[in-house]
C-alpha cells in the first residue's frame, strides 16, 4: 500500500481552484467596508475548510468513477482503476475530509457551514448513485459548475452572514464556471476521438456532439457576461470597464480549449498557457484597480442617459 495513493486521490494539486472563493471575499468586503486585516484569521480557516470539503468530493469521484476511467486514454492510469487502493481507508478518507472541513466551517459563521455543506451534497449528488447528475447531459456541467457559485458564497460568508450576496454576482459566476466547464468537455470529447469510447467514459456524451458543447459554451459566456454586467451597473460602475478584458478571457479560453491535447481538459495544466496566466493577472489587476478609482463621469452618464420614449 502506497500512502501517495491516497494523497493523489485527494487531488491536493487542484486546491488553487479554491482561488474563486477569493472575489467573494473581496466584494463582500467591499460593499460591506469590512477590513481584511480584520478577518484574516477566518479566511485563512475558511479556505482550509474549502479544500478539506473539495477532498472529500474528489476521494468519491475518484473511487466511483473507476469503472468508467478504465476508457478514458489517461485517466486509465489511475490508482483507483489499477486497483492499489482498499475500499475501507477510501471511505475513511471520504469521512476524515469531511470532518476536518465541517468542523473548521463551524468555526467561521453558521451560513457558512450551510454553504460548505451544499459544496459536499453538490459533490454528492454530482457522484453517487441513482442521483449521479455527471452522467445526465447539460446537467453535469450545470451541477458541477454551481460549486463555483458556491464558492463565491463562501467568500462572502467569510466576511459577512448579511445580508446575502447579490444574486446577478451568484449567477454570473456560475455561468461563468459552466463555460469553463463546457469548453473542458468539448476539449474532453475531441480529445477521445472515438463517439463510443466517450460514450463509456461518460454517459453524458452519448448525447453531446461538438456542435451542442459549442453552442452551450456560447450559450453560458453571454449569460455569464449579462449577469455580471447587471451586478457592475448597479453596485459598481466603474467595473463596467472590465467588460472588455472578461470576454477576451473567455474568447481566449475557447481558443485553448480547440487546441490538440488542450490545458483546458486539466486546469492544473493550464501554467503551460503562460501569456493566457498573465493576461489573468491583469485582469486581476484592472478589477483591483476599478475597486478603488472613481470615474465620476461613468456615473454621470448613467444618471442621465437619455432614454428615447414612444409618443401615445
Amino acid at each position: 500500500m502506497s500512502i501517495k495513493n491516497y494523497i493523489a486521490i485527494a487531488r491536493p494539486d487542484h486546491w488553487f481552484k479554491n482561488v474563486f472563493v477569493l472575489p467573494g471575499i473581496a466584494f463582500a468586503a467591499m460593499l460591506n467596508q469590512v477590513p481584511i486585516s480584520e478577518i484574516y484569521v477566518k479566511i485563512i480557516i475558511g479556505l482550509v475548510s474549502v479544500c478539506f470539503i473539495a477532498s472529500a468530493n474528489y476521494v468519491i469521484n475518484e473511487w466511483l468513477d473507476a469503472e468508467f476511467d478504465q476508457f478514458h486514454p489517461v485517466k486509465k492510469n489511475r490508482p483507483s482503476v489499477v486497483g492499489n487502493l482498499k475500499p475501507v481507508l477510501v471511505y475513511t478518507e471520504y469521512a476524515a475530509f469531511i470532518a476536518a472541513g465541517l468542523l473548521l466551517s463551524y468555526l467561521v459563521s453558521p451560513y457558512f457551514l450551510a454553504a460548505n455543506t451544499f459544496l459536499l451534497v453538490m459533490g454528492f449528488l454530482y457522484n453517487v448513485k441513482p442521483f449521479r447528475t455527471k452522467d445526465k447531459v447539460y446537467m453535469d456541467v450545470l451541477s458541477e459548475s454551481v460549486n463555483n457559485a458556491i464558492r463565491l458564497m463562501l467568500g462572502w460568508f467569510i466576511v459577512t452572514s448579511f445580508p446575502l450576496p447579490p444574486a446577478s454576482l451568484v449567477l454570473g459566476y456560475w455561468m461563468g464556471g459552466a463555460f469553463l466547464m463546457a469548453v473542458k468537455r468539448y476539449s474532453e470529447f475531441r480529445f477521445i476521438n472515438n463517439n463510443e469510447d466517450a460514450g463509456l467514459y461518460r454517459r453524458s456524451f452519448k448525447y453531446y456532439t461538438e456542435e451542442t458543447l459549442l453552442i452551450s459554451a456560447f450559450f453560458y459566456a453571454l449569460t455569464a457576461i449579462f449577469f455580471l454586467g447587471v451586478f457592475l451597473v448597479k453596485y459598481r460602475v466603474e467595473l463596467v470597464l472590465s467588460v472588455p478584458f472578461f470576454a477576451t478571457l473567455f474568447a481566449w479560453y475557447l481558443h485553448i480549449g480547440m487546441k490538440k491535447e488542450s490545458a483546458a481538459q486539466n486546469p492544473e495544466h493550464m501554467y503551460r498557457e503562460k501569456k493566457f496566466l498573465l493576461f489573468t493577472i491583469l485582469l486581476v489587476v484592472v478589477v483591483a484597480a476599478l475597486l478603488f478609482i472613481d470615474i465620476p463621469e461613468l456615473t454621470w452618464l448613467l444618471d442621465n442617459a437619455f432614454i428615447v420614449q414612444a409618443r401615445p
